[in-house]
């Protein structure tokens, strides 16, 4: 098996990045999910409260802390990132500490989707992440689980993994194959991670991840056809992980299963 793509999101909610390396710490990739938006009352705001945030990209540069935002129109905004007050945003029961982002972003992102927002960043890795309370450090899912919900769904076109906004592809598994791993140490790369549980699926994951219209009705596939399957979370479609060992992750590594 082989690592088949790497994705991130700079931003939470944003677009996709694509990536041919990453370095995986214990807490995840740092850049990775490190901004959110949130409305005025500090609530965040993400692809399945509001769907447009999925057709915004987004780079953030670690090092010189600088971030450019491209909206789908073209226009863009970039700068250098200052932040001002501090803010805890709740994300799935979780409280994230972070710092409200000045400048031109927040502007440019209410123009954008026609509503008040402001970013966020957050003050550490892993932060933003949606089991950041079970330390939870990467996603994992196969290109076989794939293929099998483009069967199931009678499609001739592949579905896109950025549907499901999963850190790493591995290819070579059969479908679900991962549901297996859960307890079992992965090495993947030069890291090595402890898959705990699988990922339960919202509305986001039936929309384009280009235009965030409506395409593919993956609930009701799943729901379908993984009906009787034990999971630990409803319409479950790949599997969080611990990161037992932090390390370099880069596309075509070997990913290994131990017994």
């Amino acid at each position: 098996m082989n690592v088949a793509w790497l994705h991130v999101a700079p931003v939470k909610g944003l677009r996709i990045e694509e990536r041919e390396s990453v370095e995986l710490g214990l807490h995840g990739v740092d850049d990775d999910r490190r901004f959110c938006v949130v409305d005025e009352t500090g609530r965040l705001l993400n692809g399945k409260r509001l769907a447009p945030l999925t057709t915004i990209a987004a780079r953030f540069d670690m090092q010189t802390g600088h971030l450019h935002l491209r909206m789908p129109n073209g226009s863009s905004v970039g700068g250098t990132v200052a932040v001002g007050e501090p803010i805890t945003v709740t994300i799935y029961g979780h409280a994230a500490p972070g710092h409200l982002v000045e400048g031109a972003w927040g502007a440019a992102l209410s123009d954008e989707l026609g509503r008040p927002v402001r970013l966020v960043r957050f003050d550490g890795p892993g932060n933003g992440h949606d089991r950041a309370d079970d330390a939870a450090g990467a996603t994992l899912l196969s290109t076989g689980s794939l293929e099998r919900l483009r069967e199931e769904a009678n499609s001739a076109e592949p579905v896109d993994p950025r549907r499901f906004r999963m850190l790493i592809g591995v290819s070579g598994a059969s479908a679900h194959e991962e549901d297996a791993w859960i307890g079992r140490r992965v090495r993947v790369g030069d890291a090595i991670v402890v898959p705990a549980g699988n990922v339960g699926r919202c509305v986001v994951t039936t929309r384009d991840p280009e235009t965030a219209e409506p395409s593919l009705d993956t609930l009701e596939l799943l729901a379908r056809y993984r009906t009787g399957v034990t999971t630990t979370e409803p319409l479950a479609f790949g599997v969080w992980a611990h990161v037992e060992r932090a390390g370099s992750v880069r596309l075509g590594d070997v990913v290994e299963v131990d017994p």
